[in-house]
C-alpha cells in the first residue's frame, strides 16, 4: 500500500489515493513519520510517565490518610471534603479512589451486615382447611390520607373467603381475634392447618405467633421485600378492587363493611373462579363441584350427541380444580440442586420456637 501511495500521480491528493484505497490519511502519515524516524508504534499509553502524577511519596501520603483511624471508615468522597474545609488538599476524591483500586482497597469501606438467606415458603393442600392464606389491604376513605384496613383468609385450595373484617386500624389484637375465631367457627384441630402470611407488624409479633402455637397452627411467612411469596391473597383483593361498582373511597366504615359483605356474598357463591375451571370457591369448598361438574358433562354429551361435528377434539370433557395448589412448588430443579422440599413448615424463626415451646401442639 505504501509503494501504491508513493508512485500514485502527483496530481492525485493523498486524501483521494486513501479514501479508493479505503485507509485512514492520519494512519498513513504516522506510518510515514514512523519510518522516517525509525520509532516503534506505541499501542498503549500504560507504560507512559504522566508528568501531573503524583510522586511515590505523595501517593504514600495520601494511602496514609485514607487507612488512619480517623478517616478508615470513610468512603474518599467524605475525607475529600473533610479534608478541604480544614485548608487542606491532597488530590481529587477520583485519585484516591485509583490508589485504592490499586491496592485492591476498593468497595464498602463501613462494616456490612452479612447476607440473609430466608427459607422459602412451600406451601400444598390437596384439600380444605389445610392452608389458610390471608393479608390486609388499605381501603381509602373520602378524607385523604385516611384509611380502612381489610382484613380477608382465604382458603388456598378453594379460594373460599372464610373471614374477614374492616377495621380502623392495623394491630396484631384484631388479627388474633380473626384468626381465633376462624379456627373455632370451622374446627380446625392442632396440627392441621398452615396459615401463610407475610411479614407485616401484625403478622410477626409474638402474641399472635403465641396465639398460633395454641392452636396448634403451623405459621408460614413469606420472604422480605418478596412481592409473589403470597399471590392468592393479592389475586383477591386485586378482583376486589377490580369490580366495576368499586367506590374507590368509601364514606365511612359502615360504607366499607355494606359493600364488602355484599361482594364476599358474591365472591364466595356466585363467582366463577378461572382458576378452579369456572366452580365457584363456595362449591369447590364444600365437595358440591362434583355434582356441579356431573350436570356440566350431561349437558356437553347431549349437545354432542346432537352436533358432533362442531367438537373437532372428540367428546367433551368438562374441567375439574385441580387436586393440588401450592405456593412455590417444588420442581425437579429444586430437586437436583439439593434445595429443602419440605411443604407447609415454619419459615420464621419465631413461628418455629414458638410451636416448639407450646404444650398445645402435639410433639
Amino acid at each position: 500500500m505504501s509503494a501504491v501511495l508513493q508512485q500514485r500521480p502527483d496530481r492525485l491528493p493523498m486524501v483521494l489515493a486513501c479514501q479508493a484505497l479505503g485507509l485512514n490519511r492520519s494512519t498513513v502519515y504516522a506510518h510515514h513519520r514512523r519510518r522516517l524516524t525509525d520509532q516503534p508504534a506505541r499501542t498503549s499509553r500504560v507504560g507512559s510517565a504522566q508528568p501531573r502524577a503524583l510522586s511515590p511519596a505523595q501517593r504514600q501520603e495520601v494511602l496514609d490518610v485514607l487507612h488512619s483511624e480517623e478517616f478508615c471508615d470513610q468512603p474518599p468522597f467524605e475525607v475529600y471534603s473533610e479534608l478541604l474545609e480544614r485548608g487542606r488538599y491532597l488530590c481529587s476524591s477520583s485519585s484516591m479512589h485509583r490508589y485504592l483500586r490499586a491496592q485492591a482497597c476498593t468497595g464498602e469501606r463501613r462494616k456490612q451486615r452479612p447476607a440473609q438467606h430466608h427459607a422459602v415458603p412451600r406451601l400444598e393442600a390437596k384439600a380444605p382447611n389445610q392452608v389458610w392464606t390471608w393479608d390486609i389491604s388499605k381501603l381509602p376513605l373520602a378524607t385523604r390520607g385516611v384509611y380502612l384496613s381489610l382484613y380477608v383468609i382465604l382458603d388456598l385450595f378453594s379460594r373460599f373467603a372464610l373471614a374477614w373484617m374492616v377495621s380502623r386500624k392495623e394491630n396484631s389484637a384484631l388479627a388474633q381475634q380473626l384468626v381465633g375465631e376462624a379456627s373455632t367457627r370451622y374446627r380446625i384441630e392442632a396440627g392441621q392447618l398452615t396459615l401463610h402470611q407475610d411479614r407485616g407488624s401484625p403478622m410477626i409479633a409474638h402474641s399472635f405467633l403465641d396465639l398460633l402455637g395454641e392452636h396448634g397452627i403451623t405459621g408460614s411467612h413469606s420472604r422480605p421485600r418478596v412481592s409473589n411469596d403470597n399471590p392468592f391473597s393479592e389475586s383477591q383483593f386485586k378482583t376486589a378492587k377490580y369490580q366495576p361498582d368499586y367506590p374507590g373511597r368509601f364514606d365511612s366504615s359502615a360504607h366499607a363493611r355494606r359493600w364488602f359483605d355484599s361482594y364476599f356474598e358474591w365472591y364466595n357463591f356466585k363467582h366463577h373462579h378461572s382458576a378452579l375451571a369456572g366452580f365457584t370457591p363456595a362449591q369447590v369448598f364444600t365437595g358440591q363441584h362434583h355434582q356441579v361438574a356431573a350436570t356440566r358433562q350431561s349437558a356437553l354429551d347431549d349437545m354432542y350427541q346432537k352436533h358432533p361435528e362442531r367438537f373437532v377434539a372428540g367428546p367433551p370433557r368438562t374441567s375439574m380444580p385441580p387436586n393440588v395448589v401450592a405456593i412455590n412448588p417444588v420442581t425437579q430443579e429444586d430437586i437436583e440442586r439439593g434445595i429443602s422440599t419440605t411443604v407447609n413448615f415454619s419459615t420464621l424463626l419465631a413461628a418455629s420456637q414458638t410451636a416448639r415451646e407450646s404444650t398445645l401442639i402435639l410433639k
